[in-house]
């Protein structure tokens, strides 16, 4: 089983802490004549496949490595702009990996702010008076988990769907918010989490939640 990502926002929104912690890969790596069978456009600083998915490699997956060189964004790691580098019939064959974009900081900061809508609008959605908010989003893949304080702050794990236990951690990533972060005399509320002691036992809880397996008990 396996936590893929935790966040923790603010009452009005913000973003105040994130945490990947295992972030499944799903990459395809080929080698390619010339001219390249795939269409490729920039988009947002990446470069992602437009057209022509084939052998693994999606339309929408982005160019993440070339010959064994992590590319970040839109240029190699020494430099070269990739859509120039992948014009040349000099520079082939060439080797590609290609896989899912990985999201960016301002992404994570617009999805949590996102989230932090849907989750007044299920309330006020409600046919009952006082509804806790959205408490479980169940996809095919990942299963999104939320617990807010009476404070406003939410604590948001995305987590493998047969992971037990996280009901538990949820409340456990509380526990060790009021004891590391709250308690910090250098932590301001609605401030982002910047604090070692809360990031080490964050770990350590994710990783015994992790062991519980798919009918474990939890924390």
């Amino acid at each position: 089983m396996a936590i893929f990502s935790v966040y923790v926002v603010n009452k009005a929104g913000g973003l105040i802490y994130q945490l990947d912690h295992y972030a499944p890969r799903a990459e395809s790596e080929k080698t390619f004549g010339f001219p390249l069978e795939l269409v490729l456009r920039p988009h947002d600083e990446r470069v992602l496949v437009a057209f022509g998915q084939r052998d693994g490699v999606r339309v929408g997956h982005a160019v993440l490595a070339i010959n064994g060189l992590e590319v970040n964004g839109r240029f190699t790691g020494d430099g070269r702009d990739v859509l120039e580098y992948l014009s040349s019939p000099a520079n082939f064959p060439v080797s590609i990996r290609f896989g899912r974009p990985r999201l960016s900081s301002n992404e994570k900061l617009m999805l949590a702010s996102m989230f932090h809508s849907l989750f007044a609008i299920g309330s006020q959605l409600s046919p009952e008076q006082g509804s806790s908010g959205i408490e479980v989003l169940e996809t095919d893949t990942f299963k999104l988990h939320c617990f807010q304080t009476l404070t406003g702050i939410k604590f948001v794990v995305l987590a493998d769907p047969r992971q037990a236990g996280i009901d538990a951690l949820l409340r456990k990533i509380y526990e060790i918010y009021s004891d590391f972060a709250l308690k910090n005399p250098f932590y301001s509320l609605e401030m982002p989490i910047r604090c070692e002691l809360f990031e080490q036992n964050l770990k350590l809880a994710l990783e015994v939640a992790e062991k519980a397996g798919p009918f474990g008990p939890g924390l």
